[in-house]
C-alpha cells in the first residue's frame, strides 16, 4: 500500500515514518505527490477532529490511503491551553513559545502538570480499507526551563518523570515508544494487523 503522511512537519514526518518503518508500505509526504496544496484549515474542537480534517482533505486531493494527526501540548494551571491551539501559540520560534508559556505560568506552583495528546486519522478514499480513527496521551510536566536538542516543538520543555528527563533529551527510538504519537501509531498499526 502507499501511504501518505498529511503533515508538512518535518520532524512529525520521521516519526511516523519510523512508526511504521517495518510494515512493507511505500510512505510518500505531501512533498511528495501535493506540493503547494494549501493545508486545510483545522476548525475542529479537538485534536480528532482536526486529524479528521486533514486525513479527509489530502485523501480526497490525492486520491491517495492517507494518515494524518493532530497534536499538541495542554497545561493544566493553564486550563488545557495551548491545546489544540499548540501550533498558532503566540511566537515565531519555540523559544519565544516557551518564554511566553513559562511568563503565563509564573504565578503558579509547580509542578506544572501537562499531557502531550495525538490523534490519528486514516481515510482510504477508494474505501477499500476504511477508515480510523486513535487518540493517545503521555502524561508528565512542564520542566522549569528547556532541556535538549533532540525532537522539535514542545519536547524540550516536557518533562517525562518516569524517564527523569524531556522528551528533547530522548533519542527518536526512546521517544517513539513512550510518547502519545508513538502510541497512537501503535494503535494504528493494530488496526492494520501489524505486529508491534
Amino acid at each position: 500500500m502507499t501511504l501518505l503522511i498529511a503533515t508538512t512537519n518535518p520532524g512529525k514526518v520521521r516519526e511516523v515514518r519510523l512508526a511504521l518503518s517495518d510494515l512493507g508500505l511505500t510512505i510518500v509526504t505531501i512533498e511528495d505527490v501535493a506540493a503547494g496544496l494549501a493545508s486545510p484549515e483545522e476548525t475542529g474542537a479537538t485534536f480528532a477532529e482536526n486529524a479528521a480534517i486533514k486525513a479527509t482533505a489530502y485523501a480526497q486531493h490525492t486520491g491517495l490511503p492517507t494518515v494524518a494527526e493532530d497534536s499538541g501540548l495542554s497545561i493544566d494551571a493553564l486550563g488545557g491551553r495551548p491545546g489544540v491551539e499548540s501550533a498558532r501559540y503566540p511566537g515565531d520560534t519555540y523559544a519565544e513559545k516557551f518564554a511566553g508559556l513559562y511568563r503565563e505560568l509564573a504565578p503558579w506552583p509547580r509542578p506544572w502538570t501537562a499531557r502531550f495528546t495525538c490523534a490519528v486519522a486514516f481515510r482510504d478514499p477508494a474505501g477499500a480499507r476504511g477508515s480510523f480513527a486513535g487518540l493517545a496521551t503521555v502524561e508528565g510536566e512542564i520542566a522549569p526551563a528547556p532541556r535538549g536538542r533532540h525532537g522539535f516543538g514542545y519536547d524540550p520543555i516536557f518533562f517525562f518523570p518516569p524517564s527523569g528527563c524531556t522528551t528533547g533529551e530522548m533519542a527518536d527510538e526512546q521517544k517513539l515508544g513512550i510518547s502519545h504519537r508513538g502510541r497512537a501509531f501503535q494503535q494504528f498499526r493494530d488496526w492494520l494487523g501489524a505486529p508491534g
